[in-house]
């Protein structure tokens, strides 16, 4: 909808949220104007009901308000997990969970194979038990799915729901968030089923509370929650394009097999080798950005942009769905072509810098996990697809419909069919 009346009023326009102007932001020379003239202005978020009640009135990192406490904390969440030092100290953790997983599913086909030496796979619960175990590995050092303790495999049940239940509700805008002296009557029950997901959430999280500093705790809190979903839901959608073009799946195995080897094992700095996956992952960045509207913020000075005064107080809203379909940016803009960012857009890169490709958002509160949540894209689907053949199982066109929360998910699960492409000896020594 937001895309048909960019294309009806323009890159600017703005929106009623209640009694709120809200602007929407719809094409890359608006961005890059806004990015680089007027960041500073737009660098605050609001406090929405769902931030206030679910991020300890907007305690985490890329919910909270932009000024010295943000500052403090992104130092200290950068500096104690998302720096490069730190990825590469820890990547023996991420080693070690694509492995078992692999390991795992490969266990589960021994035993439940069909006739077609084909076993059914839900992509999306798997991809979230693996990311969700690394992630958890990485920030507290606990593992909970795969354990065969009944404690164990019920909390990472809860955590898994309550993550879930967290990303849709943190998407939801309340009434209360357009008019506020509404709040009261909690119309739609939003409030109260928000309450109690921040309840759950920290019943789960406080053994690890009580470990850590408060600061420490709720980055690593926020590091769990945006790191398992976001990850998992777009490499599920790299494997929903891939079924949809096997010439790309195949191009993709081809260049794995090449600089891997049938017998040898992906390791993250064979990443760099394999450029057409890296072009996968930016394509599935392109049409299934994680946040479609980014995260939103809020303008804390009024400010001129395109030629328009825009209000303090107004909040944004960046169309990243609608930026990355730009046919004037984009030929074929609906198209899944890898290739395109190996010729025409070699060198377009995810890092904010180039305002046509936005999938981390740009400025000052670019998305603070960038270079983690790509290391775990591209390791994952690089081990995944050398290690099993991917099918599926319907002759008909893989549903490929969304549904617009905080992230972008799929309106239906992805079950596929997967069996080994190595030699038994390659998963019994992983």
């Amino acid at each position: 909808m937001m895309g048909d009346l960019a294309d009806k009023y323009g890159p600017l326009f703005t929106i009623k949220l209640g009694v709120k102007p809200a602007l929407v932001l719809s094409n890359w020379e608006m961005a890059k104007e806004l990015f680089t003239k007027n960041d500073l202005a737009v660098s605050t978020r609001p406090k929405l009901v769902a931030v206030e009640l679910m991020s300890y009135n907007q305690a985490f990192v890329g919910l909270s308000p932009y000024g010295p406490y943000w500052r403090e904390l992104r130092k200290i969440v950068t500096f104690e997990f998302l720096s490069n030092r730190r990825i590469e100290q820890l990547s023996h953790i991420r080693v070690s969970e694509v492995h078992t997983s692999i390991k795992e599913l490969y266990d589960v086909w021994r035993k439940e194979k069909n006739e077609s030496s084909f076993v059914s796979l839900d992509m999306k619960q798997w991809l979230s038990h693996l990311t969700f175990n690394m992630v958890v590995r990485m920030v507290v050092g606990k593992r909970y799915f795969g354990v065969t303790e009944v404690e164990g495999r019920d909390k990472a049940k809860r955590f898994m729901e309550n993550i879930k239940e967290f990303m849709r509700l943190i998407g939801t805008f309340t009434v209360a968030d357009g008019v506020p002296w509404l709040r009261g009557l909690d119309l739609g029950g939003h409030e109260k089923a928000m309450r109690a997901n921040a309840k759950e959430m920290d019943n789960l999280l406080s053994e690890w509370l009580v470990e850590h500093q408060q600061k420490m705790a709720l980055g690593e809190q926020e590091l769990i929650l945006g790191g398992t979903d976001s990850t998992a839901v777009t490499l599920t959608w790299a494997i929903s394009l891939l079924l949809q073009s096997p010439h790309v799946l195949e191009k993709a195995k081809e260049e794995i097999d090449l600089q891997i080897g049938k017998d040898g094992f992906v390791s993250e700095s064979d990443i760099s080798k394999l450029v057409y996956l890296q072009a996968i992952i930016k394509e599935t960045l392109r049409l299934y950005p994680p946040a479609p509207f980014s995260s939103p913020r809020e303008f804390t000075e009024n400010c001129i942009l395109g030629g328009y005064h825009i209000r303090k107080g107004t909040r944004l809203l960046p169309n990243l769905w609608k930026i990355h379909r730009d046919s004037s940016v984009w030929p074929d803009p609906l198209e899944f072509k890898p290739e395109r960012f190996l010729t025409t857009h070699k060198n377009v890169d995810v890092r904010g810098h180039d305002f046509e490709f936005l999938p981390f958002g740009s400025g000052r509160r670019i998305c603070a996990g960038m270079s983690l949540g790509l290391s775990m894209l591209h390791f994952v689907l690089a081990n995944f697809l050398h290690s099993f053949e991917i099918l599926n199982p319907s002759t008909e066109p893989i549903d490929m419909a969304e549904i617009f929360e905080f992230t972008n998910t799929r309106a239906t699960p992805l079950q596929i069919l997967v069996k080994p492409r190595l030699s038994p000896n390659y998963y019994e020594t992983l």
